[in-house]
């Protein structure tokens, strides 16, 4: 099959699904010790996850939960969030993730932006989520995800009305832009389909079998990576996806041998972070056929394919594509940063500024579509309450990827640069102009330029460059350590533990431009390393995920 076109909603997939493999595995964790859910490992198989989902749907059903709503989930990587996830879908219900190290303010926003008219979270959050509820004077209510209800707070009436479909809002996933606040991606249940039919019909290296796939991704499934590709091409396939409560280095090879996983999927910072570890006999013991990875350093790809034994295929996607551009067949340019040609799921140019292609060998912006007829098919929808924005992406009938490529004569398309002003951290993709606008609201801050600082093992790490209101303040080196440890918690109290600044520099000025921008590409001399900047400021130790209250298990 080489479309979308005959799916509808994902619940109707999982019903196929179903009907096909009822007795093949659909959902796993590894064993994990000492995890308060499921510490000796879970799997599930697609006809008893359609009975949870029905249970699920039930109790949403009852309580007039329907077309057009939202529902946000703070889940923490419990697996019992595909119930959730496709119990909604089958009601035309879209559900909106929320990332569990998002602070109260961040958790505000997504809630309030959403119109989400109910709030699933787990018990180690509560406090935040009821503060949330409480802010928004009942507009959205609060109830727990490990001891879900069997009575759900009634909803709102709907205000659709019809039967869900392939057009219908799935998911409404939000993602770091360059203007501050995240934005959120409208995505359809023919946007999923898109993803999942797109990775399964690739073939090369990324050839997949229906029926016998596990599928093994460390990704958070409030990321795109995992809820967008993984999911519902497991999903479609009637493979297992697998997925731990995090990227965890030291079980790594062990889980993946325990759970029988035919097929890996992560992000370019894991391989180095693999390829440090000590041999084990694991690594040689697994039955992955590959691993599909975004950003691989070039000098990691062969040494990680001769000593785990398995090709490690390139890709390139953002969460608005709806489909994915891989360097899945030989001979692969694994030495460079090739991440593949066109398919028939996507047309692709390098542009200039202008929008006109540029000759191969030269660098533009890539651009994308699904053809010229129909351009945004699959793609996502826009960004809700933001059509300036959609348009802009779309300028010209092309979705502006902001990603600056080179293409060769035979059409292979190469990386060269990310887009502007996003950092991107341990998989995290992070907004600098969001941290910008947090530093610049301390008392103490006059002016800020965030950008992004190698780092060797999470691949970039945040660093805010600061022009203190007082002068006179950071004039001594104790001055700056105290004020820099001020911003830090300031931040840190705000945010996300990952976006909090792990280097701060005091300067004297910013460079602008003329028109009053600053103009980050003149902070420092072509070449520098900022981290070895005089008087600059590591705060790195200090950037731990908060550790929450360990929740009763759930039911």
């Amino acid at each position: 099959m080489s479309h979308a076109d005959n799916f509808g909603t994902l619940y109707q997939t999982l019903q196929s699904t179903v009907a096909r493999f009822p007795d093949g595995a659909a959902y796993a964790v590894p064993e994990m010790p000492g995890r308060a859910y499921h510490p000796q490992g879970w799997e599930v198989n697609w006809r008893e996850t359609a009975q949870q989902v029905e249970a699920k749907k039930a109790i949403y059903q009852t309580a007039g939960y329907g077309l057009g709503h939202r529902v946000a989930i703070l889940f923490e990587q419990r697996p019992e969030f595909v119930f959730h996830y496709l119990a909604l879908n089958a009601l035309g219900v879209s559900v909106v993730p929320v990332n569990p190290d998002y602070r109260r303010d961040e958790i505000h926003y997504l809630v309030e932006h959403s119109e989400a008219v109910l709030l699933v979270g787990v018990q180690s959050r509560a406090a935040d989520l009821q503060a949330v509820e409480s802010d928004l004077h009942g507009a959205c209510r609060y109830v727990p995800f490990d001891d879900f209800p069997a009575v759900l707070p009634a909803a709102p009436t709907p205000v659709q009305t019809g039967e869900p479909n392939a057009q219908t809002e799935a998911a409404l996933l939000y993602t770091s832009g360059t203007t501050g606040r995240p934005k959120g991606c409208v995505l359809t249940n023919e946007y999923f389909h898109t993803f999942g039919m797109n990775y399964l019909s690739l073939g090369g290296a990324l050839t997949m079998s229906e029926g016998v796939e596990r599928l093994y991704n460390p990704l958070p499934l409030h990321h795109a990576n995992c809820l967008s590709i993984s999911l519902p091409s497991m999903l479609i396939a009637g493979g297992c996806l697998i997925f731990p409560d995090r990227f965890h280095a030291s079980t790594w090879w062990k889980d993946v041998v325990s759970t029988r996983a035919t097929v890996a999927q992560f992000q370019g910072v894991i391989p180095n972070i693999l390829l440090k570890l000590a041999p084990c006999d694991e690594e040689r013991q697994h039955t992955l056929r590959f691993a599909l990875c975004a950003g691989v350093e070039p000098s990691q790809h062969e040494v990680f394919e001769k000593r785990f034994g398995l090709p490690l295929v390139e890709m390139w996607a953002m969460t608005e594509t709806g489909r994915m551009i891989s360097d899945n067949h030989e001979p692969r340019a694994i030495h460079t940063r090739a991440f593949g040609r066109v398919s028939p799921w996507i047309e692709a140019r390098a542009v200039d500024e202008h929008g006109n292609e540029v000759p191969p060998g030269e660098p533009g912006e890539l651009v994308i579509r699904h053809s010229a007829a129909t351009p945004r098919k699959g793609f996502f929808s826009g960004y809700l309450k933001n059509e300036e924005a959609t348009e802009t992406a779309w300028k010209g009938g092309w979705f502006h990827t902001g990603d600056a490529v080179m293409r060769d004569a035979q059409g292979v398309f190469y990386f060269m640069d990310r887009k502007k002003n996003i950092i991107r951290r341990a998989g995290e993709n992070i907004a600098a102009a969001e941290i910008e606008a947090c530093l610049t609201a301390h008392d103490l801050v006059k002016q800020v330029a965030v950008l992004a600082a190698p780092d060797e093992v999470r691949e970039e790490e945040v660093m805010a460059c600061v022009v203190a209101r007082n002068p006179e303040d950071v004039a001594q080196v104790s001055q700056r350590e105290v004020i820099a440890q001020a911003l830090f918690d300031w931040c840190y109290e705000r945010m996300a533990y990952f976006k909090a600044p792990g280097w701060i520099l005091f300067v004297d000025s910013l460079p602008m431009g003329t028109s009053a921008k600053v103009q980050k590409i003149h902070i420092f001399p072509p070449g520098t390393d900022p981290r070895q900047q005089a008087g600059v400021i590591d705060l790195r130790h200090l950037k731990k995920q908060q550790k929450q209250t360990k929740p009763a298990m759930a039911n």
